[in-house]
């Protein structure tokens, strides 16, 4: 099964752009549900989501729908002594999604900065072990983690490794297929090279928009990876003014015509 949708769906340029400009914002999730049958939740990143939150979204979109949940960041990017505390809290929030039918898996999330040295990989185990009741989805944005042992770590541990397309800076991940678990896993986050390291207004790294011969060149990638697994999740971050769902729904659209082509 290959899901496509969005990595998060409530951006206020959205509106006018996906969203009809008379849709209420509370609207906006059963709206993308018709369209889509998957959502990366991201806000998750940023703070703890109550478990009502998670049991109201389920509510809003179809039986066949599957949410992914990114990892709080005190998790992966503020890790503190105190962050003992959250896996617990991060685990439950969850568990709505999980009775609803329609949980795929977490995506944690590690920053560049997270190097592939001796104390950060005791911190991974130790991390993967912690939410080992859920299915988990790692990506590394350091070329660092690209090698066979830590391949062979995540197998052993049923995670699964996060494929991404982003500028080929020599430092970030290239644009590979790989599956360590049962579930593919696939970002887009866009090709801006300019904007990648800026910030700021105007500096949007996710300000892209991917041409239809880009997209392309994942479609074998992902159909390999169907092969491979259960479940392949795809999700567009280049969010910038609805440019996301414009590339989801062409995703989708190349992923069937070839689909009907094989079979034919």
């Amino acid at each position: 099964m290959i899901y496509v949708g969005t990595s998060g769906f409530k951006f206020a340029d959205w509106k006018g752009t996906f969203y009809p400009a008379d849709l209420s914002d509370k609207e906006w999730l059963r709206y993308y549900g018709e369209r889509f049958n998957c959502l990366e939740i991201n806000a998750s990143f940023y703070r703890l989501l109550h478990p009502a939150t998670y049991f109201h979204m389920a509510e809003k979109v179809p039986d066949d729908f599957r949410f992914t949940v990114k990892v709080y960041r005190s998790l992966t990017h503020n890790v503190t002594s105190e962050s003992g505390t959250d896996f617990e809290k991060f685990r439950d929030s969850v568990r709505p999604l999980v009775e609803a039918g329609k949980f795929g898996c977490l995506l944690a999330q590690f920053p560049n900065g997270f190097y592939n040295t001796p104390g950060n990989r005791s911190y991974l185990g130790d991390f993967c072990a912690r939410l080992a009741e859920y299915p988990l989805v790692v990506e590394f944005r350091n070329r660092q983690w690209l090698k066979d042992e830590v391949f062979a770590f995540l197998r052993e541990h049923g995670v699964g490794w996060c494929c991404v397309d982003e500028p080929q800076f020599r430092n970030l991940m290239p644009p590979d297929a790989i599956a360590t678990s049962r579930i593919g896993y696939v970002r887009f986050h866009g090709r801006n090279y300019q904007n990648w390291w800026k910030s700021g207004p105007g500096k949007d790294r996710y300000d892209y928009l991917y041409s239809r011969d880009e997209l392309m060149e994942w479609v074998p990638k992902i159909r390999r990876l169907a092969d491979e697994t259960d479940a392949v999740y795809v999700f567009m971050n280049n969010c910038f003014a609805g440019k996301a769902t414009r590339n989801a729904e062409e995703l989708r659209e190349l992923l069937e015509q070839d689909g009907e082509g094989n079979r034919g």
